[in-house]
């Protein structure tokens, strides 16, 4: 099999007229719009109604959709009390991926599968993920869960919603770009996931499922928590050279460096080690330091060693960042999943709707098989009292 094509890569599969990378120039678009122009002009809000609309919102649209967006955030009371009946070392993708899939039994109009009815489900997704991650926080740690509010934009709503306490205008401010750096990114693994679903002609809550499970592993959603372990091992920033030279000496990799598209830094990267190191220095905390010291490490050494330049991706800030606001570190990966909902649906939308295949085309990739062969008719069955007799095929 040619190398290249393993996991997929450089592998044109689809059209999308959702996003751009541009991995040599380091450059992230969203529906023709560089991400730094919306994290400089934008918010969250007005990036979900951009990417699942296609055009920035004019006059009124806005506060119609950010309008819609609080009406939908609060949960069935009965997928509440059913989350407070498991087991609270349950982890938080998880409880996320069953209750997206439970809040198809309160969709009643679940076999309209029209793109009208389709965006208003990704409204309401959009809106009750962080309600739901949030109400779960909360209750595995046996505490009251906290309504959402009616008022007040996405983030600040969420982070209300998981401390009780109303963030401060930075802090509301610092997550939001978070949000709109995380919206979205492509034919990423769980991106991916989720059209291959929508190809099935599958309802949105299977394919947001299908995502989050594929968020949810350690190469992908699930890094930056791998990097917070990292930078909660080396504890101190005089620490960080010797650890990574130990770490890359006996073959480990360095989560949060290196990316499979970028061959510079991710802009996503830039913005996020400026808010951490904002942060950081208001919060008089070593994290941004120790990370810091841990890009610069890694880059030395893998120039050193392998003449290889390696940059940081969207991973190795944000865990700094986040520990730096008090959010517990297995919830990194869920709040990934609170911005790139809007990515998600977009996509889901995209292949459900796509102009030139009004109807998806069923993804079906084809497989090498590199197995077994007994011969030009494959395998002769043994009954299992003689196979003992049998000697064994060789591979």
């Amino acid at each position: 099999m040619d190398a290249r094509n393993i996991g997929l890569r450089n592998i044109e599969v689809a059209d999308t007229k959702i996003c751009s990378i541009d991995g040599n120039n380091g450059k992230l678009i969203y529906r023709g719009y560089d991400i730094l122009d919306l994290v400089n002009h934008s918010t969250f809000e007005e990036t979900s109604y951009l990417l699942l609309l296609g055009e920035l919102p004019r006059n009124g649209q806005l506060s119609d959709f950010s309008r819609r967006l609080r009406e939908a955030r609060a949960l069935p009371p009965e997928l509440l009390a059913r989350m407070k009946n498991r087991r609270h070392t349950a982890r938080p993708m998880d409880v996320l991926q069953s209750s997206v899939c439970e809040l198809a039994d309160y969709d009643t109009d679940l076999d309209d599968d029209t793109k009208e009815a389709n965006i208003n489900r990704a409204i309401n997704l959009i809106s009750k993920i962080p309600t739901i991650v949030a109400a779960w926080e909360r209750t595995r740690n046996n505490k009251e869960t906290i309504s959402p509010t009616s008022e007040g934009d996405h983030a600040s709503n969420f982070l209300y919603m998981l401390s009780g306490t109303k963030p401060t205008l930075k802090e509301a401010k610092i997550f939001d770009i978070c949000l709109i750096l995380h919206a979205e990114h492509s034919f990423n693994a769980s991106t991916f996931a989720a059209r291959e679903i929508a190809s099935t002609r599958a309802h949105m809550y299977s394919c947001i499922g299908g995502a989050i499970g594929a968020l949810s592993g350690e190469l992908h959603g699930g890094a930056n928590v791998q990097v917070m372990k990292m930078l909660l091992e080396i504890n101190d920033p005089p620490n960080a050279e010797r650890w990574v030279k130990n770490r890359l000496d006996t073959g480990g990799r360095i989560m949060g460096m290196g990316h499979a598209v970028y061959k510079t830094t991710d802009p996503r990267s830039e913005v996020l080690s400026r808010l951490s190191k904002i942060l950081s220095r208001e919060k008089k905390t070593q994290w941004f330091e120790i990370t810091e010291r841990v890009e610069r490490a890694t880059q030395q050494y893998m120039m050193k060693e392998r003449k290889q330049a390696i940059y940081p991706n969207v991973d190795l800030y944000s865990a700094a960042l986040y520990h730096d606001m008090d959010i517990p570190i297995d919830l990194n990966t869920p709040i990934f999943a609170i911005s790139r909902i809007a990515g998600w649906s977009s996509h889901i939308i995209e292949e459900k709707f796509a102009e030139a295949a009004p109807k998806p085309a069923l993804y079906r990739p084809k497989a090498l098989y590199v197995g077994r062969y007994c011969g030009p008719m494959g395998c002769e069955y043994t009954p299992l009292a003689d196979r003992e007799l049998v000697e064994k095929i060789p591979q």
